[in-house]
């Protein structure tokens, strides 16, 4: 005995508006993305700063201290094995990672001194303390300290748990993308 072809006919339009809205949704959806990522906005999923939509602005003049900016970091060692120990998340720089947002507090010429906490030309850093393991038990390599070499800037995040300058040093200014500008966000 076989189905007639009339009782399967309704069973596929039923299922065509379904397709037709995954396939709507998915298209809005790749269309945001690409909107955001090239109208220079960002998603933070990070807590170093409140997560949320961000905004890029771009940067006129070099980076200065206080600026909070979104910084591609250099292929180091260092931030190789940021990337395999999971600190650094994938994205479109160099190297397969996310923008960092932190906190320019030093740039070229300026003294950082890192010990229990960071200092700026003899002034502390709040929120600077350092951690001597990661989240799994893991030792962290600092930053020795010293003058942040011409072209470079220095990073912090006042988060505890915050990948920075303490660790990897300070980085080429030349990586900065603009100013973080908070857009929609939620500090929790």
């Amino acid at each position: 005995m076989s189905i007639p072809l009339i009782a399967t006919a309704p069973m596929r339009r039923r299922g065509t508006p379904l397709l037709l809205g995954l396939a709507t949704i998915t298209m809005a959806l790749l269309g945001t993305t690409s909107g955001a990522w090239f109208g220079n906005y960002r998603i933070n999923l990070t807590p170093s700063e409140p997560l949320g939509l961000w905004h890029v602005v771009k940067l006129d003049r070099p980076a200065a201290v206080g600026d909070l900016v979104f910084i591609c970091s250099p292929q180091t060692a260092a931030t190789r094995e940021a990337r395999t120990r999971g600190y650094l998340r994938a994205g479109l720089c160099p190297g397969g990672v996310a923008p960092l947002i932190k906190t320019v507090i030093a740039v070229a010429g300026q003294r950082v001194e890192v010990g229990a906490s960071v200092n700026v030309d003899g002034s502390p850093v709040p929120s600077s303390g350092l951690a001597p393991r990661d989240g799994h038990g893991r030792p962290m390599t600092w930053f020795p300290g010293g003058i942040v070499p011409a072209g470079c800037v220095f990073l912090h995040s006042p988060f505890a748990g915050s990948y920075d300058s303490r660790y990897f040093g300070p980085i080429p200014a030349s990586g900065v993308l603009g100013l973080a500008q908070e857009v929609l966000t939620y500090a929790p």
